[in-house]
């Protein structure tokens, strides 16, 4: 599946990367669901709801861990940002706070070529705690 054109024209931020599932820049959320949509059957999508990193912000405001990643410079030129806010959204909901071996397992599937990963992971971290602060204020 081609997810910015099933996105729609707006998309940004999924790209088309290595075509076999290993590099994440593809990466959305299908029904809910982590996906890298190059490993996806466009008509096996039909009727499914497709969220984008777009989808991740309310109106003007970021996301926590959009947030946390820009606050922490965990991105350089946004190619792998799909597939990391993706992979640390999906690990924050199964564990609120995850040590670095596994912030580095969750991304493991995803490939930067710029930061190195330490800010993606302090990013990561970063925005658990910031989770966690919130969660424990309520």
């Amino acid at each position: 599946m081609d997810a910015p054109q099933a996105a729609g024209s707006a998309a940004a931020g999924p790209k088309i990367g290595c075509a076999t599932g290993d590099c994440g820049a593809c990466t959305v959320r299908l029904d809910g669901q982590v996906v890298k949509s190059c490993l996806e059957l466009v008509q096996a999508a039909d009727g499914s709801e497709i969220t984008t990193i777009e989808g991740m912000a309310d109106g003007d405001r970021l996301s926590p861990v959009q947030q946390a990643f820009c606050d922490r410079y965990g991105f350089q030129c946004g190619f792998c940002l799909s597939g990391m806010l993706f992979a640390a959204e999906d690990l924050l909901e199964k564990i609120s706070s995850p040590s670095n071996e596994e912030v580095r397992d969750a991304i493991r599937g995803n490939l930067c070529r710029c930061t190195g990963y330490q800010n993606i992971v302090e990013a990561i971290r970063e925005a658990a705690a910031a989770r966690v602060a919130t969660t424990s204020r309520d």
